[in-house]
């Protein structure tokens, strides 16, 4: 295992960090089963544990809390916070008073006094950035959080926080958390180059673009517990419809299968390396389901990418492009998505 710093800050973290958002109700139930999986990632080197408050409504927070009993100081911890958590309208969002309670909240589903960083977990039109910053602040005064964060966040929004941080000397934000794949590239057009310019750590997430990357969705067939079929509800996220984007999907999996083959690895493994050889990439966010799924992710992570092979991914799928910008931008403006805010 290969270890990086977040940006400026001296944290040095694994470049394979493990998420657990498949953790609890979402994927594995099986808590016994997660702890195993989440042991042997980190006795392969893996020191840094990703999760979120959403994940699951608290049940992976509280998974991970369990594996990390006996071992909480040697792993860089994050959790995140925005997402609704109960039917209270105030129980949402990066108010100073749901980060509060969310914090409170996380710490004690994870069993411990501090949390290593912490996400803004999406953008909240809805709340001042200093309101937020602010008490992301007093947290990290207080102890409780050490580091602060944003996920899924688009450059103006990442330089609007790194601003007024710097404005009103508050704490700013070290590291986004955004998707990044072969198939998701479109942080390579602003977002990477601005996390550079200020010196933020990046962790990259969905770098098999929710199982796409593997191959395992064949045209016609989506395999029986996988995303593919959980999210089969949701139109937006479909693996196996019409839609041109899909279909284009599925062009560039036979395509990308062959530059892989010539590269003598697994699709797999081909869309792993790549995901890390941005030089704005601190390390990737992988999310095992079972020992098997994190066993082959752990063989990727040696794996490096030579000019003729990333030459060959670049011409299948550009620089800064995503195959399917609604389903994977991980976060669209809402003046896009709304026609109220667009019309008179």
């Amino acid at each position: 295992m290969h270890y990086r710093t977040v940006g400026r800050t001296g944290i040095t973290v694994s470049h394979y960090q493990f998420g657990a958002m498949s953790f609890g109700a979402l994927g594995n139930r099986d808590h016994d089963d997660c702890v195993r999986i989440i042991h042997r990632a980190l006795d392969a080197g893996i020191n840094t544990i990703d999760t979120a408050d959403i994940y699951s409504r608290g049940e992976s927070e509280s998974i991970v809390g369990k594996a990390l009993a006996g071992r909480r100081d040697d792993i860089v911890l994050a959790t995140k916070c925005f997402w609704p958590m109960g039917s209270d309208v105030n129980q949402r969002g990066l108010s100073r008073r749901w980060i509060v309670q969310a914090v409170e909240n996380s710490l004690r589903r994870l069993g411990t006094d501090y949390i290593d960083i912490y996400y803004m977990h999406k953008p909240d039109l809805t709340t001042d950035i200093e309101e937020s910053l602010s008490a992301m602040t007093d947290l990290v005064s207080a102890g409780k959080i050490r580091t602060v964060a944003v996920s899924t966040f688009p450059a103006d929004r990442i330089v609007e926080a790194q601003w007024v941080a710097a404005t009103n000397r508050l704490a700013r934000p070290r590291a986004e958390q955004p998707p990044y794949s072969i198939f998701v590239r479109g942080i390579e057009r602003d977002v990477l180059p601005v996390c550079a310019r200020h010196g933020m750590g990046v962790f990259v997430w969905g770098p098999l673009n929710a199982g796409w990357l593997t191959g395992k969705y064949a045209r016609g067939h989506v395999p029986s517990g996988s995303r593919g079929e959980r999210w089969a509800a949701n139109q937006s996220k479909g693996f196996n419809d019409e839609r041109v984007q899909v279909q284009r999907k599925h062009d560039l999996v036979d395509a990308l299968t062959g530059v892989a083959r010539e590269a003598g690895l697994s699709l797999t493994h081909l869309a792993m390396a790549f995901s890390h050889e941005h030089p704005a990439v601190t390390s990737t966010i992988i999310g095992p389901r079972t020992m098997e799924q994190l066993d082959d992710l752990l063989a990727s992570a040696d794996v490096r990418l030579d000019s003729a092979t990333l030459d060959a991914i670049d011409a299948l799928v550009p620089p800064g492009v995503n195959v399917d910008n609604d389903a994977d931008s991980g976060w669209i403006a809402p003046w896009i998505t709304d026609a109220s805010l667009r019309r008179r």
